[in-house]
Formats: structure tokens, sequence, C-alpha cells
């Protein structure tokens, strides 16, 4: 009785023993023993996790290194320690005088313009007149090789110029040639192969001419109220010993102290180009989170990859169970050894990673405009690294969960009884936990929350909608009536049974398929939006810098040379807002969307009207005879962002002079038409006897062919050289090409998406295979053939295919449409040739793969799988 009585105590006795032997150093020994024997089966595993960290760690690693080397060479972009920016006009002798005693001073001015051959040909050019002391920091690059000086000097009564090769097969011309632009002539003497402080100069529309301050007075195109920009930079401290970020930061504040009205921007070597830090930060959180759909999407891959370790190891962990092993430990021992995998597949990842910026500059270098500075960024590897390590987690505990109940009975057949389907609670609990950490990172490291959790929520939509999509696919085929075709019979069966692939082909194609197609939509009908260009209501030119003395014979000019197009002449002048409410734009905490009206100088008009194209939701339009303090009219969607009402006071500088006026009205504007608008409209006695120019379009009714607008484009230039003419069509196709380069940035990254997916794809037909040998080898049993097999893989692969290219197509459409109308407020056209070959590509790759996967199945021989039956 004594000995039955212990046998209870000793048999608890002997599992806690187990228990501790089982503790983590003995879990990791068995866990490493076990991988000794080969990584056979974690090849997918590897390259899902592998491939979402390199694709993280490069994007992050690319745009560290583009950091580093904007503040390497920040002087030398910038053309100075510091950088002050005045539109339409010049210093005054004080403020130079001011600018001259904090150092060395250099003036550049930047301009448009139109620069003709003696055949009459022309094109518009980005002028840079530049002084003697141009640069102050870095090297311009000349070919043939030789001094600025003697490059732009005047020989003779010409001056010379350095040009952009672009410029060459325009106008046909040679190193050599003459080129006339206002009332001078200039010999093109040099090639510009490098111009140091070129970022900061912002996007142009042309080639750049680079030319000597004295040749651009030559030209007589410094009117009162030209669109000019004067930059002056300031070097402190010696070329051999530059000043340090304490005295250019005391430098900068002395002028904003002293001279707070002179209407300039500054900028210093640390903050280059506000608006290009910016840019880089969203288009690399942009890539990065790609990088992490990607990851993600490798996630689902991570998941069949473990289901299937489990059934491979299913006798091993039976036999631990035998020797004692608790259901917890055998799930310590799996969880070890798939994060050990996991941390091959992240330092893998990781090391293509940390080299994309080496590969980079080693590949694309000399094509590369911005400086990068290639070196190893522990952040960004630990970023990565980390993401890596959550989503493999994640995607692991769930299905390792349930070797805590796989029965010592497996050790003698391998199907004695199925695996729990879902894992006990804790497991559960741990995976939530999981993703939770994985979401909070993702906040952690995202410099905008609102949008990491914008594309958190979408992630785990698409997941629950995808998850119900396949749900849905089986829930139908259960329900398919009777069909007597044996080969579809069979696939209907096979999508609906327990185990299926329906969920992991859904899961893995979907979401990627979502993504390409979203993407192949919204750059469609970015490009369409482009080139269409509403012929007939959008301008087919406009012309800059019409003076006020011209304007009458330059409207002549056109009605006789373009007696069918609409001519509209519109005063136009370059400001910036300095203070709203009294309080400096410093201080201003406005809406994304409307940040960019503080950033710089902004066009600003008066006008005695309503202007075409803008409809009032807000307050009156001033009478045509109005004579008392300065009123504004402000875009509806400005004055939101910047949270200004009917009354309340803006700053603009404008010539250096600060105005100061009250918001009248509030008007909503068409910026689709490509029409004459602003932002700002004064009323017309605000700026009475102030210098400005007018800005004109003219407008074809049925839009103009080619040689008719290149006539008028040389015309123009001949009879107005000091206007300068822009051929809508040729500022659309450079805002194309840029929108070009940004497209094959992102498909690059959301090619990784697709990678994935095709990863997890196969990773699925593999997780299943097992359970395919069995159903065939049990066909073949009852007679079924291996055409017939092979026909019922076919339809199966297809029919899953299929539903899920039709949901891809809807999903990415339907998100498409939501970014283009509720984000860009543009029209959407389904471009149904790119979504249905995205489908297409799809329902063939993965037929492809599902066929390749189970190929080999049809030649198993019956008698070793029966056996373990």
């Amino acid at each position: 009785m004594n000995e039955l009585g212990t046998a209870p105590v000793r048999a608890k006795d002997a599992r806690a023993e187990a228990g501790r032997a089982m503790r983590l150093p003995f879990v990791l020994r068995v866990a490493w023993r076990d991988l000794r024997g080969g990584l056979g089966g974690f090849g997918i595993f590897l390259g899902c996790i592998a491939l979402g960290v390199a694709a993280i760690v490069g994007v992050e690693s690319v745009s560290l290194s583009l950091q580093d080397g904007l503040a390497r060479d920040g002087r030398a972009i910038l053309g100075g320690d510091l950088s002050f920016d005045l539109a339409q006009r010049e210093a005054t002798a004080s403020e130079r005088a001011f600018l001259a005693a904090s150092g060395r001073l250099s003036s550049v001015a930047l301009m448009r313009a139109m620069a003709r051959r003696q055949n009459g040909e022309a094109a518009m050019v980005e002028i840079k007149a530049v002084d003697a002391l141009y640069p102050l920091a870095g090297e311009v690059g000349l070919e043939p090789e030789q001094s600025l000086d003697g490059a732009l000097s005047e020989r003779d009564g010409v001056f010379g110029a350095a040009v952009d090769p672009a410029l060459l097969p325009r106008l046909n011309l040679a190193i050599g040639d003459l080129i006339s632009i206002g009332d001078a002539r200039y010999q093109l003497r040099a090639l510009l192969t490098k111009e140091p402080d070129q970022l900061a100069g912002g996007v142009g529309f042309g080639p750049r001419l680079m030319m000597s301050e004295a040749g651009l007075r030559a030209t007589g195109l410094l009117q009162p109220g030209a669109l000019t920009h004067w930059l002056y930079r300031v070097a402190l401290g010696s070329p051999s010993a530059p000043a340090g970020d304490a005295a250019v930061d005391d430098a900068a504040n002395h002028a904003r102290a002293d001279l707070p009205d002179a209407g300039w921007e500054m900028r210093t070597r640390k903050n280059i180009s506000p608006q290009f830090s910016r840019n880089l930060d969203r288009f690399t959180q942009f890539l990065t989170l790609v990088g992490l759909t990607s990851l993600i999407i490798g996630g689902v891959g991570v998941a069949n990859a473990i289901r299937a370790h489990v059934e491979r190891k299913r006798q091993t962990i039976a036999t631990l169970k035998s020797l004692g092993a608790s259901g917890a430990a055998a799930f310590a021992m799996m969880l070890t050894e798939v994060m050990l995998v996991a941390c091959l597949g992240i330092a893998f990842g990781a090391l293509i990673g940390a080299a994309m910026p080496f590969i980079a500059v080693w590949g694309f270098g000399a094509l590369l405009p911005f400086p990068l500075v290639p070196s190893i960024h522990p952040s960004a590897i630990g970023e990565g690294a980390l993401y890596g390590f959550l989503t493999a987690l994640s995607f692991s505990i769930g299905p390792l969960g349930v070797v805590h109940d796989v029965p010592a009975q497996a050790i003698f057949r391998e199907s004695v009884e199925p695996l729990r389907a879902w894992p006990r609670p804790r497991y559960i609990s741990l995976t939530l936990a999981a993703a939770c950490a994985l979401v909070a990172a993702a906040l952690l490291f995202s410099s905008d929350r609102k949008l990491a959790l914008i594309y958190l929520g979408a992630t785990l939509a698409a997941f629950v909608l995808l998850r119900l999509v396949a749900l849905a696919i089986i829930f139908f085929a259960r329900r398919l009536p009777h069909v007597r075709n044996v080969a579809l019979r069979l696939a209907i069966g096979n999508i609906h049974r327990p185990g299926a692939l329906t969920a992991s082909v859904v899961l893995s194609l979907g979401l990627g398929l979502a993504l390409l197609v979203t993407l192949a939509l919204i750059d469609g009908n970015l490009r369409g939006e482009l080139k269409a260009g509403n012929a007939g209501t959008a301008p087919s030119f406009f012309f800059l810098d019409v003076q006020g003395a011209e304007a009458g014979a330059f409207t002549q000019f056109l009605k006789e040379r373009a007696p069918d197009g609409k001519i509209e002449l519109v005063p136009m002048l370059r400001g910036r807002i300095v203070k709203l409410n009294g309080l400096s734009t410093d201080l201003a905490r406005p809406k994304e969307s409307a940040a960019w009206a503080l950033r710089g100088d902004r066009g600003v008009t008066f006008a005695d009207s309503l202007p075409a194209g803008s409809t009032l939701v807000k307050g009156q339009w001033w009478p045509k005879d109005y004579g008392g303090p300065p009123l504004i009219s402000l875009e509806s969607e400005i004055a939101d962002g910047l949270g200004l009402e009917i009354g309340d006071e803006i700053a603009v500088n404008v010539l250096g002079r600060t105005i100061v006026g009250a918001v009248a009205n509030i008007r909503k504007v068409n910026w689709r038409s490509f029409g004459i608008n602003f932002v700002l409209i004064f009323s017309p006695n605000t700026f009475a006897g102030a210098p400005y120019t007018d800005l004109a379009t003219l407008t074809f009714p049925a839009g103009a062919d080619q040689a008719r607008e290149m006539s008028l484009l040389r015309e123009s230039a001949a009879a107005f050289p000091a206007v300068t003419s822009i051929r809508v069509k040729d500022a659309l196709e450079a805002a194309s090409a840029i929108l070009a380069e940004l497209a094959a940035a992102v498909r690059g990254a959301s090619s990784v998406a697709l990678l994935a997916s095709i990863l997890v794809l196969g990773g699925a037909v593999a997780a299943g295979q097992q359970a395919r040998v069995h159903d065939a080898v049990v066909l073949k049993t009852l007679g079924a053939t291996r055409g017939r097999l092979l026909a019922a893989f076919l339809y199966e692969y297809g029919l899953i295919g299929f539903a899920t290219a039709l949901f891809g197509v809807a999903a990415g459409a339907a998100a498409a449409y939501g970014v283009l109308r509720k984000i860009m407020d543009l029209d959407f056209i389904f471009f149904w040739r790119e979504a249905l070959g995205s489908a297409a590509a799809a329902l063939i790759l993965t037929i492809l793969l599902g066929l390749i996967g189970t190929f080999r199945i049809l030649g198993r021989k019956p008698g070793p799988y029966l056996r373990d039956l």
C-alpha cells in the first residue's frame, strides 16, 4: 500500500527533475545539436527574414549616409557658412555692409531667361551669375579644365559662359559657339561638370548656364520687379580654418536680431535645404514601411515554414516527451532553435543592407547628384535586426505552440492523431505580446507616428480581410454543386479540406499583389494627369518677366501670332510670409498640408475682381475702387492649415517692405487647371507705385502642335528677349521625369515585398507537401493516374490564384482610389491593362509554383507512406 501511495510522488519528482534538466542551458544545447544536422527546410524562413531585414537596413543606411554627406559637405553645398536669399531685389548697402562685416561675402543671382542662337532657335536656361569670390567653399568642375574667372570673363565685348551639357543638343551647339541672352552675347567656353552648391539652388526646369555678375548686368534683364533671386553667402573664419558651429549660430542670431525686417530667408550649413531634408525623411520612412511590409509578408512564410518544421520534428518531439520532457520544455527547445535560425537570417540581411551605401557609391557614385558618405551605421542595423527578431517571434510562437500537445505516441505512428488546430491560450497571449512589441517598435522609429499608425492599421485590416477572403473561398468551395469532372472535383475538395493551402496562398500573394496594383494605378493616374493637361483649358505657355512698358506690345504680338488663343496677363511679385496675427512664423504650428506656404518666398498678386478658377467660400470681395488698408484673399486649404479666419492679419515681406493685411475673404482654387492663381491676392491699392512684372499665359482652344509652339517660342524670344517663355509641355515632361525617378525607387522597394510574396508562396507549397504526398499515394492506390492528379493540382492552384488575383485587383484599385481622391484630390481612372496584367502574372505564378512544388509528388511510391498510416 505504501509503495502504491509513493508511486505518484515519484512520478511527480521525476517530472520535476526532468523540468530542471530542461532549463535554458540544456534547451540551448539540445537546439544547437539539432541544428548541427543542417538547416534543411529553413530556406524559405531564412530568405523571408533576410530579405525584409536587408530592405530596412539598406534604406536606413543609405539615408544616413546621405545625411552624413550633407553634413560633411554642408559648407560647400550651401556656398558658405550662412546664406541669405532675397527675392526680386538686391541687398541694400547697409545690408551688404552688415554681411561683409561678419566674414567673406559672395553674391549669386539666379533667374530664368531665353538663350537664342543666330538662326532663331531658343531654349529656356537657368542663369546663375556669380562674383569673383565664388565659390567660397568647394570647387567648380569645368571641361575643358580652366579657371572659372577665365571661362566667364569678357573678351572683345563677348562674355564667357559655362553650360550644362544638356543645353548643347537642345540648340545644336558646341563649345566655342555664340548665343544671345537679353541684349548681350556669350561664348560657350566650358561644360559645367560640377557645381558644389547645386543642391541648395533647388530643382530647375532648364539647363544651367553660369556667367559672371557683370555678364548678367549686360543682358538688361535686371529690370525692376524682375523675378531674380539674390543669394548672399558668408564664410566665417579662414579657408583653412572654418568657424565652428557655435560661431555660425551666433552670426545667424545677430542677423535675426539686427535686421529683423530684411525679409530674407536665412540658412546655415547645418540646415542647407529644409524642404529636401523633410522630403528625404518622408521618403525614407515610406521606403522603410514598404520594407516592413515585405518583412510582415515574409512573416506568413515564417509561419508556414514553422508548421512544416513541426511536422518534420514530430517524432523528435514525441521522443522528448517519452523521456519526460514537458510540453513547455519542448516548446522552449523548438522556439530556441527557430530563433537561432532567425538570428542567422537577420545577420545575413543586415550584412546585405549595411553594404548598400558602399554598393551605391561603387556602382552609381558618378551619377549620384548628392554627396553620399558610405559607412556602417549601427543604428540602422539595430533597427532592422529588431524588426526582424520581433517579426520572427510574432509569427513563430503560434505555430510552435502546438508542440506543447504533440503526443508521445507519435513516436510509434506518425499520424496517430492530428495536432491541435489552435495553440493553448498562453501561446496566443505570447503571440499578441510579440505583435504589440513590433507595433511599438514601428511607432518608436517613425518620424511621423500618424503615418505609422495608418500603415499598421491598414496592414492589420489587410490581413483580416485576406483571412476573410480565404474563408469565403473555402465556404463557397464547400457548397459548390457536385461536378462530374473528377480532376475538378478533387481540386475543389482540396480547396476546402482541413489543412488546405487556400489561406496560405491568399495571405502570401494577396497583400503583395494589392500593393503592386495600388502603386501601378497611382503612378498611371499621376502620369495621365501630367500628360492630359486639360487641352483647351490648361495654358500652352507661361511668359515670365513681362515688363509693364512692354505689356501692351507683347499682348498684341500674341494676338497676331495666335489669334485663336486665349491670353491672360496678371501682375506678379514675390513675397515671404513673416508673421501671422503678429507672431513670427517661426512660432507657427501649421498643418503639414499648409506648412509649405511658410517656407521661402511665394508668388503674390493683386486684383480688383475674383480670378477665374476661384470660388469664394467665406467673406466678400473688395469693391473695385477700394482705397483702405491692405486686404488679402486667402486660399481655403492654406487658411485651414494655418488656422486663419476672416479678419486675421498676415504680414508679408515684399521687396524688402513688410505689408500687414487683413484676411477679407477665403476662396477655393482649382489648381488642376494649370491657370494663373495665387495663394495670396491683395487689394490693388496695396502695391500702388511698386515695381512689378506681369505673368502671361497663352491657351490654345484645342491645344497646338509642336511645330506651332516651337515657332512661337522662337519668335517671342527674338522679339522680346527679356521675356522668358516656358512651354508647359516641357515643364510637365520635367515633372514627369522626376516622378518617374521616384516611381522607380518605389517600385524597387515594392519589388522586395513582391519577392517576399513569392518566397512565402513557395514556402506554403512546401509546407503542405507532406499532406499532398499522403493524398497522392492514396489516390494512386485507388487508381488515379499522374495526368488526373496533375490536372487536379492545376485546377486547384488556378482557382485559388484566380480568386486571389481578383481580390488583389479590387483591393489595389480601392486603395489607389482612396489615395488619389481623398488625399491628392485627383480623378481616378482604372487602367485595366496594368491591373489585369498584374493579376494575370499572379495567376501564372501561383500555378507554376504550385506545379513545381507538387510535381515530384507524382512519382512517389505508395508503399513507404502507407506503412505510416
